[in-house]
């Protein structure tokens, strides 16, 4: 093992700067950057670096990284080992690390090689940017898209976003219609959050998981003796929810027989208990939620009209996935943030590729589908980004509702995920290939097999090079 002073010295014989000149230039740079040996000890630290980790330089000298750059993924995927062992440098991975405070801050991290003049390794550099200010700024910019758990920027979510605090303190019953899996409990919650029934219990149940024989007694309660095996009294949803909010979830399910007895409690907010003699009230307001047509419902007979008009005081319509693709890549960047943390897993997002298969798919399941769908690519995923390889594409239709084969999904997924790294660094294959974390063997085999026209210019030179991957 090496330490601080040995380690300078080796950097010198391999003909790099002093260390004098080296961390004079370190802490001239405003991002955090430290250096490790090949043991993972500490070798420089800038002053950046100190004032983003409350630690200085003369404390972490020859301590291992990990005791002082205590990122989330340093134990089970620490970015610098990983380029050490790869050689791949990882750019602008989004992380949290914990200060000597003990505050956690985010951070996007960088990591590289570390070579002497022989082009020998000898250790590796991380440098890391501190994101709270980005954090903020971004807060304030996406304030308008955002609500509770709800994300969306589409006109027809921001359109309820408007309306939602005035329904939230108008205190009426509220009918939320919207297919399965759109978020309607959210949406219900987000209202009682935002009533003054917030510090009062929030209870749903759902109408049609029950059988009616069950349903009456959940929303009701019963008395000891109602029927076999009732040796007590047991409260039912409604007396639960007293002074709260009581979500009746697809309400479109209830039986006609229950539908006579909840339109009398929307009447008069009084009930009595499966097997009660005694008429009870309650104080407790009404969400009613539906992925089906109550009108048409209506016409068929299957729904009473008079409980129609009860539910339906104030209509929130919820619309589709399909309907409101803009949302998604706000919906990705949320949910795939929610995974991390709850996971505790350095996935920073998406790739281009494999939003381009999200954003074609036609989400009969909706956000809840998205959601799935992102967390098979989380399960994959190893570190870093979510690539189409990592997505269930077996689960996944064009917009026309056709199912592509996952080869051919693949394909064009990597075709313009290189046509667009491309384009992004000058037609430079390099950085090209850095830029996607491949080897430029890799690279360029790829171009071939997908037959990709390169620019004719090379971002390195400006030369004039071959346009077909083979030359």
């Amino acid at each position: 093992m090496t330490t601080p002073g040995d380690e300078r010295e080796t950097v010198d014989q391999d003909g790099l700067l002093s260390a004098e000149r080296f961390q004079a230039i370190l802490s001239s740079i405003s991002d955090g950057v430290f250096t490790v040996d090949m043991e993972g000890r500490i070798a420089c630290f800038n002053r950046a670096a100190e004032q983003i980790t409350g630690y200085t330089r003369d404390e972490v000298l020859g301590r291992p990284c990990h005791e002082v750059f205590r990122a989330n993924i340093c134990r089970e995927a620490c970015a610098l080992r990983y380029t050490q062992e790869t050689g791949t440098p990882i750019v602008d991975l989004d992380v949290t690390i914990e200060t000597r405070s003990g505050e956690f801050v985010p951070v996007s991290v960088s990591t590289a090689l570390l070579r002497g003049r022989k082009g020998n390794v000898i250790g590796g550099v991380e440098t890391f940017r501190d994101l709270r200010q980005v954090h903020q700024l971004r807060k304030l910019i996406e304030k308008s898209y955002s609500l509770e758990d709800i994300v969306g920027k589409s006109p027809g979510m921001r359109a309820l976003f408007a309306k939602l605090d005035i329904v939230a303190t108008g205190g009426t019953t509220v009918l939320i219609e919207g297919e399965t899996g759109t978020g309607k409990e959210l949406f219900a919650r987000a209202i009682h959050r935002r009533s003054q029934r917030r510090d009062g219990p929030f209870v749903a149940v759902n109408c049609g998981a029950l059988p009616d024989t069950l349903i009456e007694a959940e929303l009701f309660g019963y008395v000891k003796g109602a029927f076999t095996g009732a040796t007590g009294d047991k409260p039912g949803r409604i007396a639960l929810a007293e002074g709260g909010t009581l979500l009746l979830d697809e309400i479109g399910d209830l039986a006609m027989s229950l539908q006579v007895k909840l339109l009398r409690f929307l009447q008069d907010h009084t009930f009595e208990p499966l097997g009660g003699t005694r008429t009870l009230q309650a104080d407790v307001r009404v969400i009613a939620a539906t992925n089906r047509n109550l009108e048409k419902l209506v016409e068929e007979g299957k729904f009473r009209q008079d409980l129609f008009y009860r539910v339906n005081v104030i209509r929130l319509e919820i619309p589709p996935l399909r309907k409101r693709l803009e949302d998604i890549p706000l919906l990705v960047e949320h949910i795939v943030s929610m995974l991390a943390t709850q996971k505790d897993k350095p996935i920073a997002g998406v790739s281009p590729g494999a939003m381009k298969i999200l954003l074609s798919h036609r989400y009969p399941g909706n956000v809840r589908e998205l959601e799935n769908l992102l967390e098979h690519g989380f399960v994959l995923c190893p570190a870093g980004m979510i690539r189409p390889e990592h997505l269930p594409l077996d689960q996944l239709t064009t917009p026309d509702g056709t199912r592509k084969s996952h080869r051919t999904m693949l394909e064009e997924a990597e075709r313009d995920e290189i046509l667009r790294s491309l384009a992004g660094n000058d037609g430079n294959r390099s950085e090209t290939a850095r830029a996607l974390g491949i080897h430029k063997t890799t690279l360029y085999r790829k171009i071939k097999k997908l037959g990709i026209v390169l620019p004719t210019k090379d971002g390195r030179s400006g030369e004039r090079r071959p346009t077909r991957g083979d030359g």
